[in-house]
């Protein structure tokens, strides 16, 4: 793992620290948790392959039409 070392006003890094504390995170983990999702490697491709995966047993019973799925 690389450090990083970055700037920032005083009283949002206290902010952000309290938040952190609140959710039982460090600033730390959090900004890891955020540059992931920023750079796309949140696994939102694999996450929904997962899910697929997870949800292959379910069965609607039928294939229902275009305009039945359409129907509000």
């Amino acid at each position: 793992m690389k450090n990083v070392t970055l700037s920032a006003d005083e009283h949002l890094i206290e902010q952000a620290r309290q938040i952190a504390r609140a959710q039982h995170k460090t600033l730390n983990s959090v900004f890891r948790e955020w540059l992931e999702q920023y750079t796309g490697q949140s696994g939102s491709a694999k996450d929904f392959d997962a899910l697929m995966r997870r949800l292959q047993h379910v069965d609607a019973g039928r294939h229902y039409s275009r305009d039945e799925m359409n129907a509000r």
